[in-house]
């Protein structure tokens, strides 16, 4: 039915010869079906771990759940990693996530039965695909569909309500209604999910191709009050009003935002995501004017968004980026801005994150119904370019301490840095170039 690679087939052959019955399944199957490549195979099939172990002398198995993992050669130094799994039955799910007993099962079927949703629940065996849950109309139909009882598939693990989502969002599909109501009737289950579980998956929507649907998903779903609060809350505080560009409430701005954001780095869309945060607190309507103003939202923002970093666990580098853009995403465009103002801006930001901010600014431009870029913006653009060709800090001087005292006759001492320091200084405010020549010529006038 498919063409699959030739170290697949052989793969298969290897059980095969032995008696053993094997078929691929979850995400491959559904690569197969939407003819996509993928390097991620895993299978289900009648041996025990020991039986498995004993086809493949490089196996290793350490798992509760009976996964043995087989390197395999597919071209020369180029190695992937199997999974196979025996046919297993779970029950007795602990804390909403952890089944407390497996059983091993007879058939695929009923390995089938314990799956998540329909498409993930096919397998096929080389020739033949076994969908007992209609998984290959659900693809066609691009729907996610749980397997069975939805809400016995949520209660089994609360993971999957945030997954069903994050497939959706990756692939652009539509929730099937039973589902989507079942998601919603036990979005608080997702509480018994720990926060590294629950950003992986977040991170997963946030990069997709749909993150706004799938954000706006969360939203409609009842799960982001869980999972972002602080974002939850925005859809409530409007910002339409006179002297004011925004034709959306907070939140939809900031989903729009994420939508046009071009970045494809995941902390810089999460920081378009939440940029604006801080306007639940700082949101102020004057009466008679009828004009609303969110005056120190960045502050209130960053503060919000440190907590958040706790407690999605991420990295000291996430971190630091994503404070970094929330804090400063307020930065001032004018055509009046003078270099220092400019050099201000580059050292806030960092360097490495300049690109990053002006993703942000388009994102936040067009999801408040502006146009991408402006002749100010690309002004800017073009001025931070040139910024950079001057020296940032005395290091960045074409000179060293070494020519100090080489031609002033000097030992190593403070007044070394204070006359590097004097010489930054008249370089960055443009008396002299950092040229090397040049430079030495001003060290030399300290002779006089």
């Amino acid at each position: 039915m498919f063409n699959l690679p030739k170290y697949i087939i052989d793969f298969l052959d290897v059980f095969k010869k032995n008696s053993f019955e094997i078929y691929v399944v979850g995400g491959a199957v559904r690569h197969l079906l939407l003819e996509k490549e993928t390097d991620n195979w895993d299978f289900a099939c009648n041996a025990k771990p020991d039986e498995i172990l004993k086809l493949f002398p490089d196996a290793y198995y350490n798992n509760k759940y009976g996964t043995v993992t087989i390197p395999v050669e597919i071209k020369k130094e180029k190695k992937l990693l199997f999974e196979v799994t025996p046919y297993r039955k779970e029950s007795g799910y602990k804390n909403y996530r952890h089944p407390e007993k497996i059983e091993w099962a007879d058939t695929i079927q009923e390995d089938l039965a314990r799956r998540d949703f329909t498409i993930n629940a096919m397998a096929y065996d080389g020739h033949h695909i076994i969908d007992p849950y209609n998984g290959k109309h659900d693809l066609e139909k691009k729907l996610i569909v749980a397997v069975g009882d939805p809400d016995k598939r949520f209660s089994e693990d609360a993971l999957r309500l945030m997954r069903g989502i994050r497939q959706a969002s990756q692939m652009g599909f539509l929730i099937e209604e039973k589902t989507k109501n079942s998601i919603k009737k036990n979005a608080e289950l997702i509480k018994n999910i720990s926060w590294e579980r629950i950003r992986d998956e977040l991170m997963k929507i946030i990069e997709s191709d749909s993150s706004s649907e799938g954000i706006l998903f969360l939203k409609n779903s009842g799960l982001l009050k869980y999972i972002l609060p602080e974002l939850d809350a925005c859809f409530a505080v409007p910002q339409v009003s006179p002297e004011r560009h925004h034709i959306y409430d907070v939140g939809t701005h900031s989903i729009m935002s994420l939508k046009y954001c071009p970045s494809k780095d995941q902390i810089t869309r999460l920081a378009t995501l939440l940029h604006d945060i801080g306007k639940v607190e700082t949101y102020r309507k004057d009466e008679k004017t009828k004009i609303i103003t969110f005056y120190n939202h960045e502050v209130v923002g960053t503060k919000l968004v440190q907590e958040i970093t706790n407690r999605l666990r991420l990295s000291n580098k996430q971190k630091k980026q994503l404070i970094t853009l929330v804090k400063y995403h307020q930065f001032t465009i004018t055509e009046l801005q003078t270099d220092k103002a400019v050099r201000r801006f580059i050292k806030q930001v960092g360097k490495e994150n300049i690109q990053h901010m002006l993703d942000l600014r388009v994102g936040d431009r067009i999801g408040g119904g502006a146009k991408p870029s402006s002749w100010r913006f690309e002004l800017f653009k073009k001025r931070i370019i040139e910024v950079q060709k001057e020296p940032f800090k005395i290091s960045d001087l074409k000179i060293s301490g070494s020519d100090v005292m080489k031609i002033l006759k000097l030992k190593q001492g403070p007044k070394i840095g204070k006359i590097l320091k004097q010489i930054f200084e008249e370089v960055i405010e443009g008396k002299i170039k950092n040229e090397r020549e040049i430079l030495l010529d001003k060290i030399n006038s300290f002779l006089n």
